[in-house]
């Protein structure tokens, strides 16, 4: 009886889950990029923030680096 119970349950939620997620998208914005508008994506600016993105990724290359130099210049020294 448990066992039917919960192979029950697990279909319910699965049709649950199904007509939920069963929605059609939003209709798109009236007007497109071009005149005036926003475009589609927003107005964020992505520059800065891929010179930090950069720099971090420099960084870290940068410790990664010294750290296998260190490891390799101790071997050499034994």
């Amino acid at each position: 009886m448990k066992k039917t119970k919960k192979i029950f349950l697990i279909i319910v939620f699965m049709i649950i889950t199904v007509i939920a997620f069963a929605d059609d998208p939003p209709s798109p914005p009236l007007g497109g990029p071009s005149g005036g508008s926003p475009p589609l994506g927003g107005g964020a600016p992505i520059g800065s923030g891929l010179f930090i993105l950069l720099g971090l990724g420099a960084a870290y290359g940068g410790i990664k680096g010294y750290k296998f130099y260190q490891k390799k210049k101790e071997s050499l020294l034994d």
